[in-house]
């Protein structure tokens, strides 16, 4: 192993990337994202019909059923995406205005990848009931709330009042996203390793947004509390700690391991939602036959994938970058999640609307793959189901149809849609 700091990486590498990337967001124009105008506007009728006089007859419309705003208005198909800044991708808090970035760059994926149209909203406060107060009260001018890049434990108390208050779908990427994503990508893998879910060991490093939400939906889909080890900045989250918040208490244990080669012992699975290479060599190797690692930290995971396979040539790895297989991305989820929701209406984004995206996305992964999604790759020859393909593609114009149908159906069959029809997304 290297003894160079890996988050250093090449500087000439790093300041190509750094002065690319500054001007990609400096021109043609600042920024990612514009409006747009849908409709004629190019003579004194048009402009009648779309301010004064023409737009009061909606209005009065609007007055008379708050419904008809989804048809006389972009209410239907607008998404806030919003944020504090305070958990900024892997950088922390570095304030609301310093996530504008992420936020133009989370609606332009929405917009590229499900046709869906966003405003990003960045609020300056940490204050969990100001923020609350402030979403609510714009909560209308929207079909649908993505939460972005908000710290924990304030994120889950937002989330959780937000989606009791509103009857508009509200969905914390970072936690959510993240881990229906990992969940569809776990079970493929565990399926090659012909293991179990419900009988996997599993380690979890890190206990953040993204890290809880993994762990709950896992155990949704069968895995088990009792093998499930999570460990924080301190060690193992166990049941002799005075100092665990009410997420984390959810996944203590009676136990006396304390590090992290100790949970490793004979652990089938290690999830990492924590910092770079924190999987050390020793706890690699405690791992069971044909471990499974997702070391997802950005930009530099728990361990990089060269560096396990030299270590363990059994191993199926993944991570959050895409310059190697098996990227965890958000992007595979989001996007189809909202479409779906979006389009049959729904009041809430529920657990069973999730377990479709998962199944969805997973199952894609299974299929044979069209010419046109290697071709958007420039490193890559052929995809097939296996250990270096447990998970689609993000450029798979496929997801579009199978997560946001499997999302839509999923929400009229839980009752929480007000639309009763799966649009065609062929």
């Amino acid at each position: 192993m290297s003894d160079k700091n890996p988050e250093q990486g090449n500087d000439e590498a790093f300041e190509l990337m750094r002065s690319r990337a500054l001007q990609y967001h400096a021109e043609p124009k600042p920024g990612k994202i514009a409006l747009a105008v849908t409709t004629k506007a190019e003579n004194a009728d048009d402009l009648a019909l779309a301010y004064s006089p023409g737009v009061g007859e909606p209005v009065k419309e609007i007055g008379r059923d708050p419904e008809l705003a989804y048809k006389y208005t972009a209410k239907g198909n607008l998404v806030g995406v919003i944020s504090n800044g305070t958990a900024i991708l892997g950088l922390g808090d570095r304030g609301a205005l310093a996530s504008k970035p992420v936020m133009e760059g989370k609606a332009l994926l929405f917009k590229r990848f499900a046709d869906i149209d966003c405003f990003d909203i960045e609020v300056d406060t940490k204050d969990v009931d100001e923020f609350v107060n402030t979403v609510a009260n714009i909560s209308i001018t929207f079909g649908g709330i993505n939460l972005e890049d908000i710290g924990a434990p304030a994120c889950f108390e937002i989330e959780r009042r937000l989606k009791e208050m509103l009857d508009i779908p509200v969905f914390h990427d970072d936690q959510h996203g993240t881990a229906i994503v990992t969940a569809a990508g776990l079970l493929n893998a565990l399926e090659l390793r012909k293991k179990n879910l419900s009988e996997a060991r599993i380690v979890c490093l890190g206990a953040g947004s993204a890290a809880i939400a993994i762990l709950k939906l896992l155990v949704e889909l069968g895995a088990q509390k009792g093998n499930i080890f999570v460990l924080d900045s301190k060690g193992v989250v166990h049941d002799g700690r005075d100092d665990l918040n009410i997420y984390k208490q959810e996944f203590s244990q009676v136990t006396n391991k304390r590090t992290l080669e100790d949970a490793c012992q004979d652990a089938d699975v290690f999830i990492g939602v924590s910092g770079a290479n924190l999987l050390d060599e020793s706890s690699l190797l405690a791992m069971a036959p044909k471990p499974i690692v997702f070391a997802m930290a950005n930009p530099d995971p728990e361990m990089r994938p060269e560096i396990a396979m030299a270590i363990r040539n059994d191993v199926i790895i993944a991570t959050g970058r895409s310059d190697y297989p098996n990227q965890v991305n958000n992007v595979l989820c989001f996007p189809f999640m909202f479409r779906g929701a979006l389009d049959v209406r729904a009041t809430d984004i529920n657990e069973e609307m999730k377990m479709a995206a998962v199944h969805a996305i997973r199952g894609l992964a299974k299929e044979v793959v069209p010419a046109e999604v290697i071709a958007a790759y420039d490193n890559i020859d052929e995809l097939s189901f296996g250990t270096e393909y447990i998970i689609p593609k993000p450029m798979d114009p496929r997801l579009l149809k199978r997560v946001a149908g499997a999302v839509a159906q999923a929400a009229i069959d839980t009752g929480v849609a007000k639309i009763q029809i799966v649009p065609d997304y062929s």
